[in-house]
């Protein structure tokens, strides 16, 4: 874990990745959300080290992304479960999908987010609820919530994402 300073710990963005954020979380994750609830389903399907997979397990439990359950007494064994916590997390994978197949995919896309009534794909974007208008870097800012410690107002009134003068980059 890194070090926590106060403007990473009053971050929502710095709280996810200081629950999430370690690359190999996200994929265990991944895997939760297609149906692997057991060590040696996420074992084989990641091809990761028993000793890393047994602490990133620990660690989304703690955090509060798995609940352990039983499901064999001798020996006794058990399944993650995830909670609503980490079904909240499922819009963040499927966004993280569409952007790597967009940029990171020059064969083409190997995996697919598809309806699965109809298995159609999708094509995931962020949205405002209040107005379905998707929410981008141009439309969007950064600004101190109500709970923003004077120190955080000060930093994000010094970001330039804060000036509406900043004109976005071009490719």
């Amino acid at each position: 874990m890194q070090p926590k300073s106060p403007s990473i710990q009053e971050c929502p963005v710095g709280r996810a990745v200081e629950t999430v954020g370690e690359w190999w979380s996200i994929l265990i994750l991944r895997d939760a959300f297609q149906g692997a609830t057991r060590f040696d389903e996420f074992s084989q399907s990641l091809g990761i080290a028993p000793n890393i997979l047994s602490r990133r397990l620990a660690h989304l439990t703690e955090s509060g992304m798995f609940v352990r359950r039983r499901y064999n007494e001798r020996p006794p064994r058990y399944e993650y479960v995830l909670t609503d916590k980490a079904r909240d997390f499922f819009p963040v994978v499927a966004t993280l999908l569409a952007w790597g197949n967009k940029h990171l995919a020059p064969m083409g896309e190997a995996i697919l987010l598809a309806n699965r009534h109809d298995c159609r794909p999708f094509n995931p974007v962020v949205v405002d609820a209040a107005d379905m208008q998707p929410i981008t870097l141009t439309n969007a800012v950064v600004v101190a919530g109500p709970r923003a410690s004077r120190v955080m107002r000060k930093r994000l009134t010094s970001l330039k994402a804060m000036n509406p003068a900043v004109a976005p980059a071009g490719d």
